[in-house]
């Protein structure tokens, strides 16, 4: 597979605290990556550099395109999303409103509603509720829509943030089948970034493994969760 994203050697600091150094990774067409790590590792940082919300050192491409110097609007349109953590919804405003903002990119009014119809698609309960407020939903409708939104500028390359964060069993497993659904029907590539290690490792092609900035660990999903370090200290088996 070709490379899709490529990060070389990413540094960043946050008033003078260093939250990134030396970062390199790869993301492929077609792949869903796993970042993983404990709280303060890096992972929201990276995500956010590259979706050029902060600044960095150090080099990212899109396809073999550096993003340096672009703007957040600007990267978007080339094909890259950022879902942040609690999806940071317009709660004020219905499904429909919410998803249809993400289509800001999109001009073509027809292209639109088929995404839309797409999304409807993978996740019937936001059909269901399409006329109600954001802010009335459950914790596992807002991520839906969250995700939902999305996918409606109809990205290359999706980043996801904890989107299991604080859901229970059954809603977790339907957003994680509905990462699988996204790579093989929507064709996009995925980071995902998740504090439930078994998620990330069942759900990922390949994974990376950041604590205090750095990578210390990158391999296959299925290495990296036979790894007597990674079982023994962040999933926690001997």
């Amino acid at each position: 597979m070709l490379a899709l994203l490529e990060v070389e050697n990413l540094q960043v600091h946050y008033q003078g605290a260093l939250a990134l150094e030396g970062v390199t990774l790869l993301v492929r067409d077609g792949e869903v990556v796993s970042i993983i790590g404990p709280n303060g590792a890096g992972k929201t940082s990276l995500l956010r550099a590259i979706s050029g919300l902060i600044r960095y050192n150090g080099e990212i491409r899109y396809g073999g395109l550096s993003l340096r110097g672009l703007d957040p609007s600007q990267i978007v349109r080339m094909g890259i999303v950022h879902c942040p953590e609690r999806g940071e919804l317009f709660a004020e405003m219905t499904v429909q409103e919410n998803l249809e903002l993400g289509a800001f990119t999109v001009k073509n009014i027809r292209e639109i509603q088929n995404t839309l119809n797409s999304v409807y698609d993978l996740f019937p309960q936001l059909s269901d509720r399409r006329r109600q407020l954001a802010g009335t939903l459950s914790g596992g409708e807002r991520q839906m829509l969250a995700i939902g939104r999305s996918l409606m500028s109809k990205p290359k390359l999706l980043m996801l943030d904890e989107p299991s964060l604080g859901l229970a069993p059954v809603l977790r497993d339907r957003i994680v089948e509905a990462i699988r659904q996204i790579r093989a029907n929507w064709g996009i590539s995925v980071i995902l970034v998740e504090q439930d290690y078994a998620v990330a490792l069942d759900v990922a092609d390949r994974v990376y493994v950041l604590d205090s900035g750095r990578v210390v660990r990158e391999g296959p999903a299925h290495m990296i969760s036979q790894d007597p370090v990674i079982r023994e200290v962040y999933l926690g088996v001997t």
